[in-house]
């Protein structure tokens, strides 16, 4: 059997941003919520690939690497929590156009190339709890994290030593200007 490798296209968070949001988080909600998200691996996805061989890997890679697409600023700026998958998130109240198609286009490939895609509309979001026991109270968004995306990432999804850590594998940038 041919190895495989947990992958997906996401969007990295600048260091500061991370920093404020598990202040935020941390100040927000009590210590039972759930599973804290560790700050290193807080991140946007915006197509999940699955278990994938090497092979279709540098098959979507190089698809990845043919966008070409201007950068866009990102605000985050709304919270809530999904009781059936046990998830609170922080994300964008009214998400940008240029993340938007470029969600939809790392979706499509990835669908065309067999990997699974949820029929659910795209939702952009930044998960910080996970294994939430029961409803829990969201504070009123009372931030606005804003910062410029200039580029996309694919990560690997490792569990080691009972930790899960998301590696960057390569990274594509978005242009500012028209090509």
């Amino acid at each position: 059997m041919a190895e495989t490798r947990r992958l997906f296209f996401a969007l990295e968070l600048p260091a500061e941003v991370q920093k404020q949001i598990i202040q935020w988080r941390a100040a927000q909600f009590p210590e039972d919520t759930g599973r804290p998200i560790a700050a290193a691996n807080l991140h946007l996805t915006l197509a999940f690939l699955g278990d994938i061989s090497v092979e279709k890997q540098k098959a979507l890679s190089q698809l990845a690497g043919r966008i070409r697409q201007r950068g866009f600023t990102l605000t985050i700026d709304d919270a809530g929590q999904w009781l059936r998958s046990n998830v609170v998130w922080i994300g964008p109240r009214h998400a940008p156009l240029g993340l938007i198609q470029l969600a939809n286009m790392l979706r499509s490939q990835a669908a065309r190339s067999g990997c699974y895609q949820s029929p659910q509309p795209f939702h952009p979001h930044i998960t910080i709890y996970r294994n939430t026991p029961r409803a829990v109270a969201i504070p009123p968004p009372n931030f606005r994290w804003q910062y410029q995306v200039d580029e996309f990432v694919l990560y690997e999804s490792v569990f080691k030593q009972g930790r899960t850590r998301y590696q960057p594998l390569q990274r594509w940038s978005l242009s500012n200007k028209e090509e």
